[in-house]
């Protein structure tokens, strides 16, 4: 397996994972029942919970790219050192910007995001 698709089974493995914490949350401050039901006027989360919810929403969509990008190229036969290091980065982009978004550090977050997004154009300037 190259580095780049081993990079996207990390990157799948973290979004397999970062739900856990959140709602974990929802079970102690709702209930298991409200939890995993439909209530009309469900407790709020922690705030820290609420901030990985938009997270992992956040990481869900910048995914599809990400994937798509990478088996791209492993179709093409594209992997290089740019590839390699564009596919490191925006795992540890994503990771940082989980973190940060959970703790409220606002400019790490976006920072972080914006990181993961050039990796997504730099790995995009590779195949074209």
């Amino acid at each position: 397996m190259t580095v780049e698709l081993t990079m996207l089974t990390w990157v799948a493995a973290l979004h397999a994972i970062m739900w856990v914490p959140y709602i974990l949350n929802a079970v102690m401050v709702r209930g298991l029942v409200e939890a995993v039901g439909y209530p009309d006027d469900p407790k709020p989360l922690a705030p820290w919970a609420e901030r990985m919810k938009k997270a992992h929403y956040n990481a869900v969509e910048n995914i599809v790219l990400f994937a798509t990008l990478v088996l791209v190229a492993n179709a093409v036969g594209i992997s290089n050192e740019t590839t390699v290091l564009v596919c490191k980065v925006y795992f540890w982009a994503r990771l940082v910007h989980l973190v940060s978004f959970t703790l409220g550090i606002p400019w790490v977050r976006t920072l972080s995001f914006f990181a993961g997004w050039i990796a997504c154009v730099a790995l995009l300037v590779e195949l074209l």
